[in-house]
């Protein structure tokens, strides 16, 4: 404090302390009102080459408002900004390319119908293309159609794709056309409200993490929603129709696939392919049917199917109607399977291996249509383990076409004696505690 502040009287005083203040706070306002955020507002462009122009002046916090109309040609985002549109705005991509490009964090994009972006894939060509290391983007309520992928993302986290239409070319081979969404190396990406048709998969996920997939539609694809080298993922209230398989859950790991529905699908309602500690419960499986599949190649359709997968668990599903309840192979045998129901599949387990399983867990089995067993003491569990495949089944696997004589009496007596006298050593699955009735099953919040 120099002498004259010592000295000064406050009357003296006050009058500097105050023009000190003023300058302080007209300073901060210059600050703010300089500042990107303070100068953000929004713009409204009504044709291809305003939208471009807005694009290239953007800064962070802007939104930019496209009128009803047609915006031809292919648009790079470089802020964080807004970009959404009144009913009615298009974005068409002329059978090239990718129609948005972003390169930016934090960007929202949300009403606007995007189309004819290019079907090159190795181009990546999409509705959306997202460039490693834009994050928090946010895609919402839009309408898609194109040949390529509809929104794709490499090496970001936390995206976000909600509420929105996507549909792929039907003329063209499933294979070659794109994903729905597709996300690689995607941390915490949110996927829901959306329906996905026409596409290969209706989600794809690779080597990502910690995703959440919920309440989608998907129709007419390869997979609904197709897990690979993933880990600590969680889907529910999914509905998948039409498709050549359900869930597939490849090479990943802690998958918690739950309360989701899967019918009319050709290979399998859920693959647990080379994957470990994951949670498949209480879900609705039905008609996996192939009208091409044969005992002899083992293309039926399967409720779910375990290849090479353990230290999973399996409980509370319906799986009903399809050519086989469930189909477990090369050495998917370390797996819990349990409180799930088997219901009018034409074969309700196939299990091609040389153990002894055990299907049920702390006194609670599995309820199979078409088992006939007593109940002594009433509590809703069969008096005698059940065998829901034996070596007679393995036979007609084998010979498919002697089929025929499954139901015969001669089959029937020969299933009593094996009952009687276990010929070799015990293989196959055993229920030791088998529910009868389907109110007997523990039903989870589905």
């Amino acid at each position: 404090m120099n002498l004259f502040m010592k000295n000064a009287t406050s009357a003296q005083v006050l009058p500097l302390l105050c023009k000190a203040a003023k300058q302080v706070c007209l300073s901060a306002c210059l600050s703010l009102l300089l500042s990107p955020v303070s100068l953000a507002a929004t713009y409204s462009v009504a044709s291809a080459a305003s939208l471009k122009q807005q694009l290239l002046d953007a800064i962070a916090g802007d939104t930019i408002v496209l009128s009803a109309g047609e915006y031809s040609g292919h648009f790079e985002i470089h802020q964080a900004i807004t970009l959404t549109g009144e009913k009615g705005a298009i974005i068409d991509a002329e059978g090239r390319g990718s129609a948005i490009t972003i390169f930016s964090s934090d960007v929202t994009i949300s009403n606007l119908q995007i189309q004819h972006w290019g079907g090159d894939l190795y181009e990546l060509d999409s509705g959306i293309l997202l460039q490693d290391k834009a994050n928090r983007v946010r895609i919402e309520s839009s309408q898609f159609k194109g040949d390529g992928f509809g929104i794709y993302s490499e090496n970001a986290s936390h995206i976000t794709v909600a509420n929105n239409i996507i549909s792929g070319n039907p003329a063209l081979y499933k294979l070659d056309r794109g994903d729905g969404v597709y996300l690689k190396g995607v941390d915490a990406p949110v996927v829901h409200g959306n329906q996905i048709s026409h596409v290969r998969d209706g989600v794809y996920l690779e080597t990502s993490t910690n995703s959440l997939v919920f309440d989608n539609r998907f129709h007419s694809a390869q997979y609904g929603i197709h897990y690979m080298y993933t880990k600590h993922d969680e889907a529910y209230g999914n509905r998948v129709d039409s498709v050549d398989g359900g869930y597939a859950i490849m090479s990943s790991e802690s998958v918690n696939l739950h309360q989701n529905q899967a019918s009319n699908t050709i290979d399998f309602g859920v693959l647990l392919n080379i994957s470990n500690h994951c949670i498949v419960s209480n879900n609705r499986l039905s008609q996996a049917h192939n009208p091409q599949g044969t005992a002899e190649l083992g293309n039926e359709g399967k409720g779910i199917f375990i290849y090479g997968a353990r230290d999973n668990e399996v409980s509370h599903n319906l799986f009903s109607t399809s050519d086989i309840g469930i189909y477990m192979a090369m050495g998917g045998e370390k797996n819990k399977v349990y409180g799930n129901q088997f219901v009018n599949n034409k074969t309700q387990v196939k299990y091609v291996g040389d153990s002894l399983l055990e299907w049920s867990h702390q006194g609670r089995g599995n309820y199979w249509s078409g088992h006939m067993g007593w109940d002594s003491n009433h509590d809703g569990i069969a008096d005698k383990a059940y065998r829901p495949n034996d070596h007679l089944d393995k036979l007609f696997w084998l010979y498919p076409e002697a089929r025929f004589l499954m139901n015969s009496p001669v089959v029937a007596l020969l299933r009593w004696v094996q009952g009687q006298f276990e010929f070799g050593p015990a293989t196959g699955i055993v229920d030791s505690f088998p529910l009868l009735g389907m109110s007997n099953v523990d039903r989870g919040p589905f």
